[in-house]
């Protein structure tokens, strides 16, 4: 195994698991959604950023692979740490679960379509599922936390919620 095929999953493993020690480590439920947020945030602005850039930079060179194992990885972890997080907005299922949550799932299906496309050397089909990707799961989900009465919204207007 590589020193590249390594270092991701063990990257994806110990965010996990700082992630769950740091929020089973809060006292009420709204720590433990901050600290789910903290965690969020910290994987996905990399993430927005690093696909930004492969989105606008040229295909298939050694840095557009390493930088694209990072951002496939990124976006799974912040998908299974929203998992995680109650929906505060809008109807729930099972007291958890929100619209907003088909997004991560929409996120974890479309990292694995890709990774399994580009294995096979399906370009044509790993290129859709990471535009799709960017599109659904940064821009579409990442304008849906900046409407009123969510978290980013109130942060962003300066009302604190």
């Amino acid at each position: 195994m590589t020193k590249q095929n390594v270092i991701y999953p063990m990257f994806a493993v110990l965010v996990l698991a700082a992630t769950y020690i740091t929020a089973m480590q809060a006292v009420g439920a709204l720590e433990y959604y901050y600290t789910l947020v903290y965690w969020h945030l910290a994987t996905i602005l990399p993430a927005f950023a690093v696909g930004t850039y492969l989105m606008l930079s040229r295909k298939g060179t050694p840095l557009h692979r390493s930088l694209g194992r990072f951002y496939m990885v990124s976006m799974l972890l912040t998908a299974i740490i929203t998992l995680m997080m109650p929906a505060q907005v809008g109807p729930t299922l099972f007291n958890h679960f929100g619209l907003i949550h088909l997004f991560s799932l929409l996120a974890i299906e479309s990292v694995f379509e890709a990774w399994f496309a580009i294995r096979r050397g399906d370009v044509k089909r790993h290129a859709k599922s990471m535009i799709g990707l960017y599109i659904g799961g940064l821009i579409i989900a990442g304008g849906f936390t900046f409407m009123p009465g969510r978290m980013l919204h109130g942060w962003l207007f300066g009302i604190i919620g």
